[in-house]
């Protein structure tokens, strides 16, 4: 699907923003996992999460729709699947059960689509093993993924990646190990599971530089509402602060603390962004409002990479539009997520008439520029299609997004928004 877009001379209103992919993917997990009847509300309903409600229900789970709600009937025991589990393009599903598995006494293959078949899963396999987990991977680092459970230990072990999935993925292998696991190094990535684990009656003690995980607990089952997820959020934010005129109003964020690198960005960067939070458990929720401001350049540190990861492309667009130099180093991550990331930015910003320099790391972009409609390649990747999408609507002429359906995967209901915020 090729979508057309125009410069837009207004941005307003009050979209509906999808809720949490990551609260999503580990809301049914963690029920899966427990005893007894979980609840989400507003789960997610785009393809990734889908993704995981499929394998889920091939190991034995069963997961039911009804209205707002989404019921979850935990089990101990799971089954045997008969067929491969088809994470689609969900490198969390793939990841996360790869923990999840390694302690389940049975054997699965974990496959994806082909964008997936290229993503490193070493990462997840090195640290499980080391738990007593078997696996095959191809090529030593890539799906599909033969997993074979068996029983775990406790193990100390230091993070050399700063991943949100990784970290899940040995927290729930911990869970169902014997003895004590202790996590140092990078794990300042997103925190929802340490979140959410003791909502469902989990055990994880966080002390600064390290999380120790008791083994053999059990999980009892919770309700959780999912708030708007806060990275597509920032697609709103992004393009509210560069178009004149523009204000936005975010209704029921997710405002956790390791998520808000973009909204932190954006504000050094000049805009005019307010929140409030309305609630606190399990995690924090409330409303933004953006309006147009005018923006100056900034240094993103790699420090933030990893609670902004998700919104560079979109701050490489916004870049664009500010006064001065933005840097953005320490996000090499960016090279293995759906696409080589900072290679479709670069490639995008120099079609659209735009100047950006490459790092294996990063990007330096200098503003601002005039930007002109271009033909955008998505990769198949929602996150360059949303943020190029939002670069069309202050780009002069037309873009056409190549393949824009890939959006599905975390908002299926993007352009129908972004139509009618530019036409309130």
């Amino acid at each position: 699907m090729k979508i057309k877009l125009e410069k837009s001379k207004r941005l307003q209103g009050r979209p509906k923003v999808p809720g949490d992919k990551s609260i999503s993917h580990r809301g049914l997990i963690l029920g899966a996992l427990s005893q007894g009847t979980s609840e989400i509300i507003d789960l997610l309903e785009s393809e990734d999460v889908q993704s995981t409600a499929r394998c889920l229900r091939t190991l034995g789970i069963s997961i039911e729709r009804k209205g707002s709600s989404t019921l979850i009937q935990g089990r101990r025991k799971w089954n045997p699947p008969s067929i491969d589990l088809d994470c689609g393009n969900s490198g969390t599903t793939l990841r996360v059960l790869m923990g999840v598995l390694a302690g389940k006494q049975l054997s699965a293959k974990l496959t994806g689509d082909a964008s997936l078949m290229k993503r490193p899963m070493k990462r997840v396999a090195s640290p499980i093993s080391k738990m007593g987990a078997r696996f095959k991977l191809q090529n030593e680092n890539f799906p599909p993924v033969m997993v074979s459970g068996a029983p775990l230990h406790g193990i100390d072990y230091e993070m050399s990646v700063a991943s949100a999935q990784v970290k899940t993925a040995i927290i729930l292998a911990a869970i169902s190990a014997e003895g004590e696991t202790r996590l140092s190094g990078t794990i300042n990535s997103r925190d929802h599971t340490e979140r959410l684990l003791p909502h469902f009656g989990g055990k994880i003690e966080t002390l600064p530089g390290q999380l120790i995980i008791s083994g053999s607990q059990t999980l009892y089952s919770n309700q959780i509402k999912v708030p708007g997820d806060p990275s597509t959020a920032a697609f709103w934010m992004g393009a509210a602060s560069v178009i004149p005129g523009a204000e936005i109003v975010l209704e029921n964020i997710g405002l956790n603390p390791t998520r808000l690198g973009a909204l932190n960005v954006l504000c050094r960067m000049g805009a005019r962004i307010e929140y409030e939070v309305t609630s606190t458990e399990p995690e924090p929720v409330g409303n933004i409002m953006v309006r147009s401001a005018p923006l100056q350049g900034v240094e993103i540190l790699a420090s933030e990479v990893p609670s902004l990861i998700d919104e560079l492309p979109l701050l490489a667009v916004i870049a664009t539009q500010a006064h001065g130099t933005t840097t953005v180093r320490g996000a090499e991550e960016l090279r293995v997520k759906e696409s080589d990331r900072l290679n479709a930015i670069a490639v995008s910003i120099r079609k659209m008439g735009g100047a950006i320099e490459l790092f294996e790391d990063g990007f330096q972009i200098v503003g601002p520029q005039k930007l002109r409609g271009a033909e955008i390649e998505t990769d198949l990747d929602h996150r360059i299609a949303m943020a190029f999408s939002i670069a069309a609507l202050f780009a002069d002429g037309e873009s056409s997004i190549h393949d824009a359906e890939c959006v599905a995967v975390s908002y299926p209901g993007f352009y129908a928004e972004l139509e009618t915020l530019v036409r309130a």
